[in-house]
C-alpha cells in the first residue's frame, strides 16, 4: 500500500495491483509521486538503504552546500521536523528495503507539503527519450509501417519500435491461435504464422497514435560487427494502461482500449484494468470521420479520450475521434488528478514553465510533477527560433505527454509541444496523405546535394535545412562521418553552422517530423539502402553468400547485393542450361552479375536470375501489363508446362501463357518433350488484357505471319470456300496450308465426312501429306491466335453451295431445315454449332424417341446433324432446333397432294393378282405379298409394282413352337416367296410405328401381318401399350442390344426393355448379350411393369422371376442370383440386383483365393453371379460374394476360407487378408466384410523397418497369424512376422488371466528398489509383479541392489495373485525350484546327450572342470590392458543360482574342462541322420571319448535313452563303376532312381555334347524340365541355366532369347536375368551382358543387389567407372531409405577394390557416411580394412584415433584398441605400440572416473 499526502493532510490510499510486467511503484508522501527505478543488479551490504537512496542523499547534500554558499542561509533540511520517517521504498523484486521493524533515519528535512510554501527542487535535467530507457518505459508512438506479423511505431527522438502480432489485444491473439490450429505447418521458424488470414492493415492505419509499453531492448549483431538496436513494444491495453486503477480513470484522461464487440450503436472496449468488470464504450459517432464503422474489427486498438463515467464507474465513455482528442485549447486536457497514475503518455496537460534554455524547457504539472521537452519536441528544431523568445518562465502552456523516464532519480515525464503531436495528426497537416507526400518529395535513399547546417548540438548531431518547407533533417553524430566524431562546433570545423554538405535521406520520423540523413561516404556510395531501392529488372553485382541445399537437392544461391540486402537465385535461374553439379560452378564468396526478377516488399524477398540470356538482354523489361502491346518481343522463362501449353514468367508479376499451337511452326503433341521448366524462350505478344492481367504469347516466327498474311486473314470470312495443301497430319487433325495466302488452317478428322466416326477415319487414311484438298469450308477464325478452322463435310459444303448455310443469326428462319455439327452434348440436350460460331440448342424432348434412350443421345462431338428451326428469339439472339415433324400446314398440304397423286395411279403386277388400285389396300384387307428381302427383324415385301410393305418379325409367328430357329426366326423364309398377309396400316419409318391408311405419303410402306390368327379373324386388333397388362406373357423379338439391356418388340407398335439380369436364368449367357441374343432373336417374356404415360415397358425372360421387381424383403441369406456390375474400383465392385437394390462386393468376397482377387478384371455392365451372405434390413445393407464355392457349389479347394465373425477364428490360425487402413499405431486387415484384425507395429516384421508405412498400402494382400482373440468384443490381433507364422508351437503372450498360483515363470528385472525387485514376465502382455526382498534368497538380503540390476534374467514363482487389482507377488528363493530344477536338469541332460551323440560343442561345460576367475590374465595377455567395466558383472543371472550363492558374491565363476582331451582337439565334423559327412573321420574321436568316460572318476550318470534312428537305404545300382556313368544306358538307369537330380541330367547333357549331339542335349534338357518335380525348384533352375548355357554356346541369338523368355515364365525372372548375365560375362559377350543389365535395373529397381552387380560389372569388366557411378543416384531414388546406407557403402568399396576406381572418391563417400552415421562401427571397420590394405600408415592411425575418441562402449573400444595394437605390432615400432597402450589406459581411466561420478 502506498499513500500520497494531499493538501489539507488527507491521504488517498492507492493499491498497486500485481502485473505480469512489473514497473516501479509509488512511495509515500510527495516524494512518492516520483517513480524510482531500482538498479538492474542490486547487491547486498551492511546498510539497510538501497543504493538509489544513498545516491539521493548524496545529491541532496550537495545541493544544500551550494545553497548555503549562494544564499548564506542554512540548509533546507533544517526546516523539516525532526523525527519524521522517510518513506520505505516499494520497488521491484530484487530491490532491498529495510527489514520489518527497522526504522530508517530521516534522509532529508524539508517543509511539509501542507505548509504555505513548497521549495522547488532545482536542476531538473532536460532530456529526451533514449534507447537506454529500457524495459518498463511507456511511450507515445505513431504507426509508420504495417507488416504481415508486426506494426512499426515511430517513437520520439529518432527511435522505432516494433509491436508483434501477439502483443496487441486478446482478440487478435485468439485469432492467431485459431489460425495456427487450422494448419500444423502455419508457423515458421521465427514463430510467425506463415499463412495467417489476419491482415493487420484492416485493424490499424498509418499515422495512428498509440501508447506502447517497452517490453525489451536488445542489440542484434550484424555481419559488419555493428549492433542494431531492437525495441520490442506492446500495445495491449493491460500493459499500455499499466498501473491505472479504476479510480485513476478521470474525464479527459487517455486510456488505450481494444475492441471486444461491435454492436449496433457502438463498440464494447477492453481497457485492461485489474477490475475486469470495468468496460469501455465508444459510440459509433465517436470514431472520427475517417473510420468506417462497419469495417471496424474485433481486436483493433485505439488510444481514446475519457469523456464520461457511469454512475457505478463500471462503464467508461470513450472517444477515438482525433478532432475531439486533439482540441486541447480549452478542454480535453487533464487538469487535476488524485494520483500520478493518470498521467500516462498521450494525455494532454497544462504545464507551468520553470526553466527555458536553448536545449529545451522544463516545467511542472499540478505543481509537483516534473516534465521536460527536449530540443526536438519543444519546437526549436523545426522552427529554428530561440526558445527564450518563444516561452518565458512562469507561463502556462499546453503539452502532451510522450514518455516517462523510469531510470531518472526523480519522477518526471517527457512532453511534446509540436503541433501535430498536440492535435494527434500527421506532421504539418491533418491529412494522412501528407505523410506520403513528405516521403515522395524526398524519398528514402534520395540525395540532397546542398544540405545546409542550421543548428549544431555538440554531442548529439546536426539539424539541417534540406529545402523542404516546414520539415528539417537531422544527422546524428554517428552518421556524420565514417571516422569517429566525438564533438561538434557551431563556429569552427567542417560542420559549422551555415556550411553545406551532400547528404542522403535514410529515413523519416513522423513523430519528430524530421528527415533522418547521413553524411557518411560509405552511405553515399551505397547502391541500395533497403529493399525498396532495388528495382525490378535492374542489373546488380553481388557476392555469393550461401549455397542453398534442401531435401530435393540444390535449391539455389543466396547473393548479397548490398549490406543487409540479399536475394535468391533459384535453381532454374542459375544458368541457361540445366547444371548437373551447380556446387562446382558456384562458390561462396564469388562475385556474380545478376538481374532482379521480382521483389516482395511484404515478405522482404528478392528473386534474381543469373541466366546469361536474361542478364545480357537489351530488350525492354516487362514488369507491368500497363505498357505492353501486341507484337512486342522479350525473352521469358518457362515456369510450368501443361498439356495445353506453358506458363512463361517475365519480371515482377508479369506472366504469359504460351499455347501449344504457338510453340512451334510444326505440330507439337507433348510440350514436355520439347521444352523444360527453366528454359528461356523468346516470345512475342499475341494479345494482352491489361485489366485482367492476362497475356497470350507465341514462339512462332513473326516473319512467317507478315502483313500480307494479316490482310488475307482479315479478308477471309467464315462460310467461304477455299482449297489448300496438307502440310501436317496426326491422329486428330490435319494442318492445311491455304492456297494463295499461305495461311494455315486446322481440319479435324471428324470434319472429313458425314456419318460414323469410322468413316471419317477411313477417309483420313487415304489423305497424305502434300495432297491438295478442294472444297474446304471455313467454319471460323480467330485473328488474335491466327487460327482457322475448316471442314469438308459434304452436308455443310452442299448447304454452302445451295446458299442455305447458317452464317449469322439473320440467316435463321423458323421452320427452315438447317445443317450443322455437334459442339457439345449435355444432359438436357445437344448444342449445335454453325459457321461463324453461331450456336443453337437441340433439347432432349425434341430428339427422336429412339435417340433419347441411347448414351449421349447417339451423338458425338463434331457429328453432322440436320434439324429444323423450332423457334427464334430475336431479342436474345438465340433459337431452338427439333428433329421431330413440325405441325406446319404447308407440310400437311404437301403430303395430301402426294397421296392424291398415288391414289390416281393404277396398280400393275399385284401379288394377289386381283387388286388393281391402291385404294383397294384398306385396313384389315387380306391380300398377298411377295418377299423382296429378309432382314433380322422384318421382311420387306411387295404388294404390287411400286407398292412396298413390311412384315415385322412379331407379326409372323403365332406360337412359340412355330419358331424353329430361336436366334434367327426369319431364316426359314426366302425371297420371292408369296405369303398371305393382312394390312394393319402404313409404316412410319421415322418413328418406327404404323399409321392409319389415311396417312399414306408419297411412297407409302404398308405394315402387314402374316400370323394365321389375324387372317382367321375378320377384325384387326392392333396391340397398343395400354392393352399390355402386368404379369402377362409374350413372345418378344430382340430389336436392339444395349450395354445393360435388350430392346424387344411385342408388336410393330409396342416396344419394351429387358434388363440384362432378366434376360436368362443362365448367367453364362449374359456375359455377351450381343452374341447370345442377336438382333431378331426370339424370347419368351412376361411383363414386370407398364408405364403408359412415360411410354415405358419392362419385361423379364427369366422363368422364376416374379412380376414385381426384386426388393430387399425378397432376399434371403444363401440366395444365388445374377447381378450387373455398375461400378469398378480398385477395392470392390458394385453389383446391381434390381433397379432399387445394389451392393458392393469387397476384395475378401471376390474369390476363394485372395491372390486372384482383382476387381479390375470386371468391367461395367458385366453380368455376374452373386450369393447373399448377409442382410441388415434395418440399415438396408446387403453383403454379397462372388466366391466360386458359394455361387457355383465348386468342389475346388478353398485357399482362403470365408470368415463370418471372430467366432470362426482361433489362436494360431494363419489367415490372409487385405490391408484396410494404415494407421500411426499399426495396420488394420480386412478378413471379411465385417471382420477386421489389427497388427501392431512391433508385429509387422522380424526386421527393423525405419519407414514402415512405405512398405504397406491399402488393399495389399498380407498373411498373418492370429495371436490374440476376443470373441465378445470381436477384437482380433495378428502378427505378420515370419518367425511367428512359421512357428507351429507359437503361444500367445501371457496375460494376467493366464497366471496361476505356484506357476514358475521366467522374466527380466524391470526395476530394483530397496524393498525388492519388479519383474516383467517373458512372453507376456506387460505382465509384471514384485518380489519382496524377503523372498529373494533363503538368507536375509541386506542390499538388493548389490544382488540384482536392471535387465537381469530370473526365474520366479508366483506366490500371490490378486486378479481384480492385477497384482502379482513373486518368489526367487532357490527352494522354490529344487524339484523343478532336478527334473529339468535330468531331461535337458538326456536331450543334450541324445542330440549330440558324443560330440561336444564349443562352450559346453561339464562337471569337474577347472574354475578360472573372471579376473584372470587372459585379457591382459591378449591386449595388454584391461577394460574394467566390461568384466564387472555377467549379463544375466537366474534367480535360483543367485540365491544359492548368497548375497555376498556378485560374480559367477566360469568353468572349462581342462582334463578332457577333446577340449583341446580340433572339432572335425558332425554325424547327422545316419549319414557321416566326414567319411568316418570322427570314429577315432568317438572311441577316445568313450574310453575317457569309462576310465574317469566321474559319478555314474543316469542311463541314456536309446532312440532308434532311421537309416538311409542306398541304391546299389548307383555304384556302377569307379568312374561313374559312361553311357546312355548308365544315365537312363540312374535317372530311374533319381529323376529329380539336376546333376545327373546336366551330366547326361554333357555326355551328348561330347558326342556332338547338340539336338539330343536340348531334348534331354526339355525332358528334364518336364520330369523334375515342381517342388524341386533348385534342380529345375539348374537345368534351365544349363539350357541357357547350351544355347549361348551352340545356338543363335533367337534361340537364346526364346529359352530366356520361357525360363522367366517358369522361374524367378530376376534370378534368370542374373544367371544369363553371368553366362554372357563368362563367355565374353560383354555388350549383351550390358544390355541385359540395363533391362535388369529397370525391371527390378527395388533390389540393391541389381545395382551393385551392374556397378561391379562396369568397374571390373567394361572399365567404365563413370557409368557405374551414375548408378548410385538412380539406386538412391528407387530404393527405400533404409537401404541407402548399405548401397552407398558398397559403391564406396568398389572404388577401393577396382583398378578403375578412385580410392580418394571412395574415401570421400565413406567420410560422408561416417559424418552422418558416426556410431556405425561396421563402416569404420570396412574403411580401416581398405586403408590398411592401401598401406598409408598416417591415414590408418588417423582413423584409429578418430574411432577410439568417439563415445564407444567398453567392448567396442576393446576391439578397436586390440586391432590397433596388432596393427602397430606388425607395421609400427615400439614407440607406436606404447602410444596405443597409453591411449587404451587413458580410456580405461576415463571410463572409471565417469562411473565413479555417476554411481
Amino acid at each position: 500500500m502506498v499513500s500520497a499526502k494531499r493538501k489539507g493532510g488527507s491521504q488517498t490510499t492507492l493499491e498497486r495491483p500485481e502485473k505480469k510486467i512489473k514497473s516501479a511503484p509509488l512511495a509515500k508522501s510527495h516524494v512518492s509521486i516520483l517513480k524510482e527505478e531500482e538498479p538492474a543488479f542490486p547487491r547486498g551490504g551492511g546498510s539497510v538503504l538501497t543504493p538509489l537512496e544513498h545516491r539521493e542523499i548524496h545529491i541532496q547534500a550537495k545541493r544544500d552546500v551550494l545553497f548555503e554558499q549562494s544564499t548564506g542561509k542554512g540548509s533546507t533540511t533544517d526546516n523539516v521536523e525532526h523525527g519524521e520517517n522517510v518513506d520505505a521504498k516499494v520497488g521491484k523484486p530484487g530491490v532491498k528495503s529495510a527489514p520489518a521493524g527497522v526504522q530508517r533515519k530521516p534522509r532529508t528535512k524539508e517543509k511539509n507539503i501542507t505548509g504555505s510554501a513548497t521549495l522547488e527542487k532545482p536542476g531538473v535535467k532536460i532530456e529526451g527519450l533514449s534507447y537506454k530507457a529500457g524495459q518498463g518505459s511507456m511511450v507515445l508512438g505513431q504507426i509508420s509501417q504495417i507488416g504481415r506479423y508486426d506494426v512499426s511505431l515511430s517513437l520520439p527522438n529518432n527511435l522505432t519500435g516494433y509491436v508483434p502480432l501477439t502483443s496487441m489485444s486478446n482478440k487478435l491473439s485468439h485469432a492467431v491461435e485459431a489460425s495456427a490450429a487450422k494448419d500444423d505447418e502455419s508457423i515458421d521458424e521465427n514463430g510467425a504464422p506463415l499463412e495467417a488470414d489476419i491482415d493487420l492493415r484492416s485493424y490499424f492505419k498509418i499515422g495512428q497514435y498509440l501508447r506502447a509499453y517497452v517490453v525489451s531492448t536488445h542489440s542484434e549483431t550484424e555481419t559488419a560487427g555493428k549492433g542494431r538496436r531492437h525495441i520490442e513494444l506492446s500495445i495491449h491495453p493491460s500493459q499500455a494502461n499499466l498501473g491505472l486503477q479504476s479510480s485513476d480513470v478521470l474525464v479527459n484522461s487517455m486510456v488505450q482500449a481494444s475492441v471486444t464487440s461491435v454492436e449496433d450503436h457502438g463498440l464494447i472496449m477492453d481497457v485492461g484494468l485489474m477490475d475486469k468488470a470495468v468496460k469501455g464504450f465508444i459510440s459509433s459517432k465517436e470514431l472520427g470521420a475517417d473510420v468506417e464503422y462497419h469495417k471496424v474489427k474485433k481486436g483493433a486498438v485505439y488510444l481514446t479520450l475519457v469523456t464520461g463515467l457511469s454512475s457505478s464507474g463500471k462503464i467508461i465513455k470513450l472517444s477515438a475521434d482525433p478532432s475531439k482528442i486533439g482540441n486541447i485549447k480549452k478542454t480535453h486536457y487533464l487538469k487535476d488528478a488524485a494520483t500520478v497514475n493518470s498521467f500516462l503518455p498521450g494525455t494532454a496537460v497544462e504545464v507551468l514553465l520553470t526553466n527555458v534554455n536553448p536545449s529545451g524547457i522544463a516545467g511542472k504539472v499540478m505543481g509537483v510533477l516534473d516534465v521536460t521537452a527536449d530540443l526536438v519536441h519543444s519546437g526549436a528544431a523545426s522552427s529554428g527560433k530561440a526558445l527564450e523568445k518563444k516561452y518565458s518562465t512562469g507561463s502556462k502552456i499546453k503539452g502532451r505527454i510522450i514518455c516517462n523516464f523510469p531510470t531518472a532519480s526523480e519522477k518526471k515525464l517527457g512532453i511534446s509541444l509540436l503541433d501535430h503531436v498536440l492535435t494527434l495528426t500527421c506532421a504539418n497537416t491533418s491529412d494522412l496523405e501528407k505523410i506520403t507526400a513528405a516521403t515522395e518529395i524526398l524519398p528514402v535513399s534520395s540525395f540532397v546535394e546542398e544540405a545546409r547546417i542550421c543548428k549544431v548540438e555538440p554531442t548529439v548531431g546536426l539539424l539541417m535545412d534540406l529545402g523542404v518547407k516546414g520539415l528539417r533533417g537531422f544527422a546524428h553524430i554517428s552518421q556524420i562521418s565514417d571516422k569517429r566524431v566525438d564533438n561538434l562546433s557551431e563556429t569552427t570545423g567542417a560542420y559549422k553552422v551555415g556550411s553545406t554538405h551532400r547528404a542522403r535521406v535514410i529515413g523519416f520520423n513522423s513523430m519528430d517530423a524530421l528527415y533522418l540523413v547521413s553524411l557518411q561516404r560509405s552511405i553515399l556510395d551505397k547502391n541500395f539502402l533497403r529493399i525498396e531501392d532495388v528495382q525490378v529488372g535492374q542489373l546488380v553485382t553481388g557476392t555469393i553468400e550461401k549455397l542453398m541445399i534442401n531435401a530435393s537437392g540444390f535449391a539455389g544461391v543466396i547473393i548479397k547485393i548490398a549490406e543487409g540486402i540479399t536475394g535468391l537465385a533459384p535453381e532454374i535461374h542459375l544458368a541457361d542450361v540445366h547444371l548437373q553439379h551447380p556446387d562446382r560452378r558456384f562458390k561462396e564468396g564469388a562475385s556474380v552479375k545478376a538481374r532482379v526478377l521480382s521483389t516482395d516488399l511484404q515478405k522482404r524477398q528478392i528473386r534474381l536470375t543469373l541466366k546469361k540470356s536474361l542478364v545480357n538482354s537489351d530488350v525492354a523489361i516487362w514488369k507491368s501489363h500497363d505498357h505492353l502491346q501486341a507484337g512486342m518481343q522479350s525473352p521469358g522463362t518457362i515456369i510450368s508446362i501443361l498439356s495445353a501449353g506453358a506458363v512463361v514468367q517475365f519480371y515482377g508479376a508479369v506472366r504469359g501463357f504460351l499455347p501449344v499451337s504457338e510453340m512451334s511452326e510444326s505440330y507439337i503433341q507433348d510440350p514436355q518433350q520439347h521444352f523444360r521448366v527453366g528454359q528461356v524462350v523468346n516470345v512475342h505478344i499475341i494479345s494482352v488484357d491489361k485489366d485482367a492481367r492476362r497475356m497470350i504469347v507465341s514462339c512462332r516466327d513473326m516473319s512467317e505471319f507478315g502483313v500480307s498474311q494479316q490482310e488475307a486473314l482479315s479478308k477471309l470470312q467464315p462460310g467461304a470456300m477455299v482449297s489448300g495443301t496438307v502440310s501436317e497430319k496426326n491422329a486428330k487433325e490435319l494442318v492445311v496450308e491455304l492456297a494463295g495466302s499461305k495461311l494455315k488452317g486446322i481440319l479435324p478428322i471428324e470434319h472429313l465426312a458425314d456419318g460414323s466416326a469410322q468413316k471419317a477415319i477411313s477417309v483420313s487414311k487415304l489423305i497424305r501429306v502434300d495432297q491438295n484438298l478442294k472444297q474446304l469450308l471455313v467454319l471460323s477464325k480467330q485473328e488474335n491466335r491466327r487460327t482457322i478452322r475448316l471442314s469438308s463435310k459434304p452436308s455443310l459444303v452442299q448447304a454452302a453451295k445451295a446458299g442455305s448455310l447458317v452464317k449469322s443469326f439473320e440467316d435463321v428462319n423458323e421452320g427452315a431445315e438447317v445443317v450443322g455439327y455437334v459442339e457439345n452434348v449435355t444432359l438436357i440436350g445437344a448444342f449445335v454449332e454453325f459457321v461463324g460460331g453461331v450456336k443453337s440448342l437441340l433439347l432432349k424432348k425434341h430428339m427422336p424417341d429412339e435417340a433419347i434412350r441411347l448414351p449421349d443421345f447417339g451423338l458425338r462431338k463434331d457429328q453432322s446433324i440436320v434439324a429444323k428451326v423450332l423457334s427464334v428469339n430475336h431479342g436474345q439472339q438465340n433459337f431452338l432446333l427439333t428433329q421431330k415433324d413440325l405441325p406446319a400446314k404447308e407440310t400437311s398440304r404437301a403430303i395430301d397432294k402426294a397421296a392424291s397423286f398415288m391414289l390416281d395411279k393404277e396398280l400393275t403386277n399385284a401379288a394377289d393378282g386381283v387388286t388393281t388400285s391402291i385404294d383397294d389396300f384398306s385396313l384389315g384387307k387380306l391380300t398377298k405379298a411377295k418377299i423382296v428381302s429378309v432382314k433380322d427383324t422384318q421382311m420387306n415385301v411387295q404388294l404390287a409394282d411400286g407398292v412396298q410393305g413390311r412384315i415385322d418379325v412379331s407379326e409372323v409367328f403365332d406360337t412359340w413352337e412355330d419358331i424353329k430357329d430361336r436366334k434367327h426366326p426369319l431364316k426359314a423364309f426366302s425371297t420371292k416367296q408369296v405369303l398371305p398377309v393382312r394390312i394393319l396400316g402404313v409404316h412410319d419409318s421415322r418413328n418406327h410405328r404404323f399409321l392409319p391408311i389415311t396417312n399414306t405419303g408419297k411412297s407409302p410402306v404398308f405394315e402387314l401381318s402374316a400370323k394365321r390368327q389375324t387372317q382367321n379373324h375378320d377384325t384387326v386388333d392392333v396391340l397398343m401399350l395400354n392393352k399390355v397388362e402386368k404379369g402377362s406373357s409374350w413372345i418378344v423379338f430382340v430389336n436392339n442390344v444395349a450395354e445393360d439391356c435388350l430392346w424387344v418388340n411385342l408388336s410393330p407398335n409396342v416396344r419394351g426393355r429387358i434388363r440384362s439380369m432378366e434376360v436368362s436364368d443362365d448367367v453364362s449367357l449374359l456375359s455377351d448379350l450381343e452374341k447370345n441374343f442377336p438382333v431378331g432373336s426370339a424370347l419368351r417374356a412376361h411383363v414386370l411393369d407398364v408405364d403408359v404415360l412415360n411410354n415405358r415397358l419392362d419385361l423379364s425372360a427369366r422363368s422364376g422371376s416374379k412380376t414385381a421387381p426384386l426388393s430387399l424383403a425378397d432376399l434371403s441369406k444363401g440366395m444365388v442370383l445374377p447381378g450387373r456390375v455398375t461400378k469398378v474400383t480398385e477395392r470392390n465392385i458394385v453389383v446391381q440386383l434390381s433397379e432399387t437394390l445394389s451392393a458392393p462386393v469387397n476384395l475378401v468376397d471376390l474369390a476363394d483365393d485372395y491372390s486372384t482377387a482383382n476387381p479390375t478384371t470386371y468391367h461395367k455392365n458385366q453380368i455376374v453371379r452373386v450369393c447373399v451372405t448377409g442382410l441388415d434390413i434395418p440399415n438396408k445393407r446387403i453383403s454379397l460374394t462372388t466366391r466360386s464355392s458359394k455361387v457355383l457349389s465348386s468342389s475346388l479347394p478353398v485357399q482362403d476360407r470365408e470368415i463370418s465373425s471372430a467366432m470362426d477364428l482361433s489362436i494360431n490360425d494363419v489367415v490372409r487378408g487385405f490391408i484396410k487402413n494404415v494407421a500411426d499405431n499399426g495396420i488394420f486387415i480386412s478378413l471379411a466384410s465385417n471382420v477386421t484384425a489389427f497388427v501392431r507395429i512391433s508385429d509387422l516384421s522380424d526386421a527393423y523397418i525405419k519407414d514402415w508405412k512405405s512398405d504397406f498400402q491399402v488393399d495389399q494382400l498380407v498373411k498373418g497369424k492370429v495371436i490374440a482373440l476376443d470373441t465378445v468384443l470381436n477384437h482380433i490381433q495378428m502378427s505378420l512376422k515370419h518367425t511367428v507364422i512359421d512357428n507351429e508351437d507359437y503361444h500367445p503372450p501371457l496375460t494376467y488371466s493366464d497366471i496361476k498360483l505356484g506357476q514358475v515363470v521366467t522374466g527380466k528385472i524391470r526395476k530394483v528398489e530397496d524393498f525388492g525387485v519388479f519383474i516383467d514376465v517373458d512372453n507376456s502382455a506387460h505382465v509384471s509383479g514384485l518380489c519382496h526382498k524377503s523372498e529373494v534368497a533363503e538368507t536375509r538380503v541386506a542390499d538388493v541392489r548389490g544382488l540384482y540390476e536392471l535387465g537381469d534374467s530370473v526365474k520366479a514363482k508366483v506366490l500371490k495373485y490378486d486378479p481384480e487389482k492385477r497384482k502379482l507377488s513373486f518368489g526367487l528363493k532357490a527352494s522354490y525350484f529344487e524339484d523343478a530344477m532336478l527334473e529339468d536338469n535330468n531331461e535337458s541332460s538326456e536331450d543334450i546327450e541324445d542330440d549330440m551323440d558324443g560330440v561336444e560343442l564349443p562352450g559346453h561345460v561339464s562337471e569337474g572342470q577347472a574354475v578360472i576367475s573372471e579376473g584372470g590374465s587372459s585379457i591382459e595377455d591378449d591386449v595388454e590392458f584391461e577394460i574394467r567395466n566390461e568384466i564387472k558383472r555377467p549379463n544375466s543371472r537366474l534367480g535360483a543360482d543367485a540365491a544359492a550363492n548368497g548375497a555376498g558374491s556378485k560374480h559367477e565363476p566360469m568353468t572349462i574342462n581342462s582334463s578332457d582331451p577333446r577340449a583341446s582337439k580340433e572339432f572335425k565334423g558332425l554325424s547327422t541322420g545316419g549319414f557321416d559327412w566326414t567319411g568316418g573321420m570322427m570314429d577315432e574321436d568317438a572311441e577316445e571319448s568313450q574310453s575317457v568316460k569309462e576310465g574317469g572318476a566321474e559319478e555314474p550318470r543316469k542311463k541314456k535313452k536309446k532312440r532308434k534312428r532311421p537309416e538311409i537305404q542306398e541304391d546299389i545300382t548307383g555304384d556302377l563303376d569307379a568312374h561313374g556313368p559312361q553311357s546312355v544306358a548308365d544315365f537312363e538307369r540312374l535317372l530311374l532312381g533319381q529323376p529329380n537330380s539336376s546333376y545327373l541330367w546336366l551330366s547326361y547333357m554333357a555326355l551328348q555334347l561330347q558326342l556332338n549331339e547338340v539336338t539330343k542335349a536340348r531334348d534331354i534338357a526339355e525332358r528334364a524340365i518336364r520330369t523334375i518335380d515342381m517342388r524341386e525348384e533348385t534342380d529345375k533352375m539348374n537345368v534351365w541355366v544349363g539350357l541357357l548355357n547350351l544355347e549361348n554356346t551352340y545356338g543363335s541369338d533367337e534361340s537364346v532369347d526364346a529359352i530366356f523368355k520361357r525360363a522367366c515364365e517358369y522361374n524367378d525372372a530376376q534370378d534368370i536375368h542374373e544367371r544369363l548375365t553371368s553366362i554372357y560375362i563368362q563367355s565374353g559377350k560383354n555388350n549383351k551382358a550390358d544390355h541385359l543389365f540395363q533391362a535388369l535395373v529397370k525391371k527390378f529397381s527395388q533390389d540393391p543387389k541389381v545395382y551393385l552387380n551392374y556397378a561391379t560389372f562396369l568397374f571390373h569388366t567394361l572399365s567404365d567407372p563413370d557409368r557405374a557411378r551414375s548408378l548410385l543416384p538412380r539406386a538412391l531414388q528407387s530404393l527405400p531409405k533404409y537401404a541407402h546406407l548399405d548401397i552407398t557403402s558398397k559403391f564406396a568399396q568398389l572404388e577401393f577394390k577396382s583398378v578403375n576406381g578412385d580410392s580418394e572418391r571412395g574415401r570421400t563417400i565413406f567420410e560422408g557416411l561416417l559424418t552422418t552415421f558416426p556410431k556405425r562401427l561396421d563402416l569404420w571397420n570396412v574403411l580401416l580394412d581398405f586403408e590398411i590394405k592401401a598401406g598409408d600408415r598416417a591415414q590408418v592411425r588417423r582413423l584409429f584415433g578418430r574411432v577410439t575418441r568417439g563415445d564407444l562402449r567398453a567392448r567396442k573400444a576393446k576391439f578397436f584398441f586390440k586391432r590397433w595394437l596388432a596393427y602397430e605390432e606388425g607395421e609400427g615400432d615400439a614407440k607406436s605400440v606404447e602410444n596405443v597402450k597409453a591411449k587404451a589406459a587413458e580410456y580405461v581411466k576415463l571410463q572409471e572416473s565417469v562411473k565413479e561420478e555417476t554411481g
